[in-house]
């Protein structure tokens, strides 16, 4: 049996289980299996690795796409330059690190937008953040980042708040934090909702639900948004390639 999996916390939300499970019954890919490792530590990581000598490949989610790379033993060059990593290919014991969300994002972003892309705010500064960033930087599109501190190169939602001007000079909000995920859908980005216009558009890496509360705030004031699930998907095939090739 070749096995697959995804190491994150907590997992109840997941995509990755129910998507690989159908595409191994749809395509009728024989002796395959996807499982859930639900590790609240990255120390935690080896452990799973060594009971289940079985295991191929491995999918990796929100809180440990940067702390895992510190237990890979090789990198794909693209993770080393965004600085985090969701996808492991495990090869005779060797364990190789790569990063099919900024693969995900890149080619959803473009379908959706074409070539008019405009500058954008980047809501959060986790791992996934790190890949939007990469995949907008190679799109040469413009963009400032947004967390709840200050650090450089970052504003805080309460800068953002007291410069409302940014919400048009930036209209596209990408949301890369787990809020308004399932299930505590009421979860948003500390912004100032009444500040969105018709001229914003909103790219929720959330999935689940599938409009979330940031989403809907946008629609209703007229603008445009899109939830993750085509970025998952993309992401997803592409680690199968990896874990294939």
């Amino acid at each position: 049996m070749r096995k697959f999996g995804l190491i994150g916390y907590p997992l109840g939300h997941s995509f990755s289980k129910k998507y690989f499970t159908a595409k191994f019954e749809r395509e009728k890919i024989a002796d395959c299996q996807f499982d859930l490792y639900e590790i609240p530590q990255i120390g935690d990581f080896p452990k799973v690795v060594q009971q289940n000598p079985e295991l191929e490949g491995m999918a990796v989610t929100i809180p440990h796409k940067e702390q895992v790379m510190a237990y890979l033993d090789e990198l794909d060059p693209a993770c080393q330059a965004i600085g985090a990593v969701n996808c492991i290919q495990i090869r005779k014991g060797k364990k190789k690190g790569f990063n099919t969300d900024y693969i995900g994002f890149k080619h959803s972003l473009q379908a959706w937008l074409g070539d008019q892309i405009p500058s954008a705010l980047v809501l959060g500064t986790g791992g996934a953040s790190k890949a939007v960033k990469k995949a907008l930087e190679d799109l040469g599109v413009n963009f400032l980042s947004v967390s709840r501190s200050e650090s450089q190169g970052v504003v805080t939602y309460e800068q953002l708040q007291l410069q409302p001007q940014l919400l048009s000079d930036f209209p596209l909000l990408i949301n890369t934090t787990p809020l308004g995920t399932f299930p505590k859908v009421e979860g948003i980005p500390d912004l100032q909702l009444d500040q969105l216009t018709a001229s914003n558009l909103v790219y929720d890496l959330v999935y689940n639900p599938p409009v979330t509360r940031l989403m809907k705030e946008c629609l209703d004031s007229g603008g445009k948004a899109k939830n993750g699930q085509d970025m998952l998907e993309l992401q997803a095939e592409a680690a199968w390639k990896i874990w294939n090739s």
